[in-house]
């Protein structure tokens, strides 16, 4: 290869991430970014590493958590993400939330400040001139039509799709506490971290009646076979799988008790987290919802202390676009068909913000490595950077290939010590994470040799 900078398209979170992994390389990178000029459907600002669904980064408990173990390793190496994620930090019990706009604004001073980054406006949209020697794709799940049927003809394979959701959020001046009351379920994290709303057995069922017959958002005739996201389902759509689903998920009255009424113990609790630092917004925890926004104003103000709830924004439902990887990609995340092209983020197949800044990560560690000449060994597939990347490139399925998170069943298991019975619960969760930090620590001093 001559020497000319890598390009990256895309910056949102992998984008974002890859750059800086490159760049700290001292590999001159261009980051192609097209808002302000085109829009999408879910973002709302021109800010690197904007965060869309949720402000949430998930746990991180790096013992007992495959995400959080995933923390604990970009933090290892160099993530700006996680970087700026701990900077922008607010009070979330045991997972990692951020205030939005500072998370953003820091990535994206961090990227305007670096020598060796440049940022252009506008859209790519077709594939890149042979001239980009180097190309890292990370366009997200809204990647634009455009580029996503010139992908498509030259993969000669049909993208996958599926949708995805988005929580409201609320105005903390506008929470009746009277009602409501700052606690984490069994007291994680500061004890206090989010806000609760109770309800009666009769408030629930009227809430869940309410849901089910709302008017919800039409999809087009050519969306109307594409699934939903299992780990981000709509409101209404967990629903329709039972009356109590919610109670055991989102809803679920446990480890928290009511100030006002501490003898009285609540049929469901709905919860909101902080979505800023200052602390005026605060986000409902897993409403997504694909209900017009008339209807979830009237039904989200039945929930006791919502009352008089005032919306910073509504939910809503994008479609996303992702590849099959497992067919397409090779194992060093280039695409098989033009192997200059790499692929990061949610278009590869996986799901939420960390696991797509992972897959960012080590797209950018590829190609630096492939621009000095060099070769870059991936972790070990015990790690959970090397488990999530495993899976992309070879370990799922491609006939029913499907976007996953990082969990503990993407890992080798562990072996039990000989004689001992199979590890099982919190030990073999312990014993995966524990392995992994050991092999993660012995794969970076090769790093560094």
């Amino acid at each position: 290869m001559s020497k000319q900078p890598v390009h990256v398209i895309g910056g949102g979170l992998a984008g974002s991430e890859a750059t800086w992994q490159l760049a700290n390389a001292d590999v001159p990178v261009i980051l192609h970014e097209m808002r302000p000029e085109v829009k999408t459907d879910a973002h709302s600002t021109e800010g690197l590493a904007e965060l869309v669904c949720s402000n949430s980064f998930r746990s991180d408990d790096h013992e007992y958590n495959a995400v959080g173990l995933c923390h604990h390793e970009m933090r290892q190496m160099g993530s700006i993400i996680m970087k700026c994620g701990d900077e922008a930090a607010v009070p979330a019990g045991a997972a990692l939330a951020v205030d939005r706009d500072e998370f953003s604004g820091l990535v994206t001073k961090a990227l305007e400040a670096h020598p060796m980054v440049t940022i252009e406006r506008g859209e790519v949209p077709d594939i890149p001139p042979a001239d980009w020697e180097s190309v890292i794709v990370a366009t997200g799940p809204l990647t634009s039509e455009s580029l996503s049927r010139a992908i498509h003809k030259l993969s000669g394979e049909e993208e996958l799709s599926f949708f995805d959701a988005i929580a409201p959020i609320v105005h903390r001046d506008s929470i009746n506490m009277d009602q409501a009351w700052f606690q984490s379920r069994y007291d994680k994290g500061e004890g206090s971290d989010y806000i609760n709303c109770p309800m009666t057995k009769e408030q629930y069922e009227n809430f869940i009646t309410g849901l089910l017959e709302a008017e919800k958002t039409e999809f087009k005739e050519w969306e109307k076979d594409t699934p939903y996201f299992e780990g981000c389902l709509p409101i209404e759509v967990m629903a329709e799988r039972g009356r109590e689903t919610l109670r055991y998920g989102p809803l679920k009255p446990v480890g928290l008790t009511n100030p006002h009424q501490p003898d009285v113990k609540a049929y469901a609790i709905v919860q909101l987290r902080q979505d800023n630092k200052l602390g005026t917004l605060w986000n409902i925890v897993g409403f997504q919802t694909k209900m017009k926004y008339g209807a979830q104003v009237e039904l989200f103000r039945t929930i006791p202390g919502l009352e008089n709830a005032e919306f910073a924004r509504l939910g809503g439902i994008h479609r996303n676009t992702f590849l099959n990887s497992p067919r397409l990609l090779d194992d060093q995340l280039r695409l098989k068909a033009d192997p200059r092209l790499r692929f990061a983020g949610q278009i590869t197949g996986v799901e939420g913000y960390i696991e797509s800044a992972t897959i960012g990560l080590l797209a950018g560690r590829f190609a630096a490595a492939e621009y000095h000449g060099q070769s870059f060994t991936p972790p070990p597939q015990t790690t959970a950077l090397g488990a999530l990347l495993g899976h992309l490139t070879g370990g799922a399925e491609a006939d029913t290939f499907q976007p996953m998170n990082v969990n503990f069943g993407l890992f080798p298991p562990p072996q039990p010590r000989e004689g001992k019975r199979k590890i099982k619960g919190r030990d073999r969760k312990l014993s995966i994470t524990e392995r992994a930090k050991v092999d993660m620590a012995e794969w970076m001093k090769k790093l560094d040799q």
